[in-house]
């Protein structure tokens, strides 16, 4: 278990590197001068050259990503241009915002797809099932900014029920202002785990060890709780470690949709600004994210399961 740990850390800070390589290119690819959008139209050549080599940006690009990754080393990412403030700083007071919309989605869910997927399976074929099938595959086909949109002008705006816009002021405010963005992200998450439960559940309570239980005269919802849970959540906990980078693809649009604070507003301003310093830091703290949560999905995996670790 230590030597699959050690593979998969090492695994982790191999992606990290390469992701921030492949960013610093694309950046590096964008049209426009940051230094102009950042000084104006007035700006003259001298300024521009004055910011370029405060940014960096005067440096070939080996130095910089040289510079980049020594600061990394010593937990700096950067000073923002406009504020002068560490980068850091202004990543870390927004990503709260972003880290407590997707549990609240991803949570919601969960409960809602896992035993609606038990409960299809053990009623395969039957109304229910096949209705739940229906309307799974239906959430999972539809956008999540388009549901954000849609329950915005009929909850918020048509019947007033809930809050449009803002994260909210004290426990029970901030919990009305997560409603709608975390139905928004959430419902194609209830379709996808529901499907994968209902199938990994179903292949499950064909084996031999529950025909067993069942001669025991085991309860059915027992052996399911008991038995054959345990195993088939196994590919749904895959799942959710890889939808993280899906999950934070969303709370950007999202974000935007209901005007809340997070790293999804924060990196659309960046870029719009050509704010380098805060678009890489946004990055790299959303790539440690999704690695983080994909390694430690395989990690119960391997736990649960040992035959897993000698996959990698």
């Amino acid at each position: 278990m230590w030597l699959y740990l050690l593979k998969r850390i090492v695994l982790a800070i191999a992606i990290i590197a390469i992701a921030v390589t492949l960013l610093f290119l694309m950046i590096r690819a964008v049209p426009g001068d940051p230094a102009a959008v950042l000084l104006g139209p007035r700006a003259t050549p001298e300024m521009k050259a004055q910011l370029h080599e405060q940014m960096g940006l005067d440096k070939p690009f080996i130095v910089q990503i040289a510079a980049f990754f020594g600061g990394l080393l010593h937990g700096d990412l950067g000073f923002d241009v406009f504020s002068q403030r560490p980068v850091a700083d202004i990543v870390f007071e927004q990503l709260p915002y972003t880290i407590e919309l997707i549990l609240v989605s991803i949570l919601w869910a969960i409960l809602i797809a896992v035993p609606l997927g038990c409960y299809s399976a053990m009623r395969r074929n039957s109304l229910i099932d096949q209705v739940a099938g229906v309307v799974t595959v239906a959430a999972i086909a539809i956008p999540s900014f388009v549901v954000a949109v849609f329950a915005l002008m009929i909850f918020a705006v048509t019947l007033r029920w809930l809050p449009a816009i803002g994260a909210g002021n004290g426990f029970r405010d901030v919990l009305k202002h997560l409603i709608l963005p975390g139905f928004a992200i959430g419902i194609g998450w209830v379709g996808y785990i529901s499907r994968l439960v209902r199938a990994s559940m179903l292949e499950i309570l064909s084996e031999n060890h529950i025909r067993m239980a069942r001669s025991f005269g085991i309860s059915e919802w027992r052996i399911v709780a008991r038995y054959a849970l345990p195993l088939a959540i196994l590919p749904t906990v895959t799942i959710l470690g890889v939808g993280i980078a899906w999950l934070l693809s969303s709370a950007v649009f999202i974000e935007v949709v209901f005007a809340r604070p997070g790293i999804g507003a924060l990196i659309v301003n960046a870029v719009n600004a050509r704010n380098y310093p805060i678009v890489m830091g946004v990055v790299l703290v959303t790539t440690f994210l999704i690695v983080a949560a994909t390694t430690l999905s395989d990690l119960v995996n391997a736990f649960v399961d040992p035959r897993t670790r000698e996959k990698l």
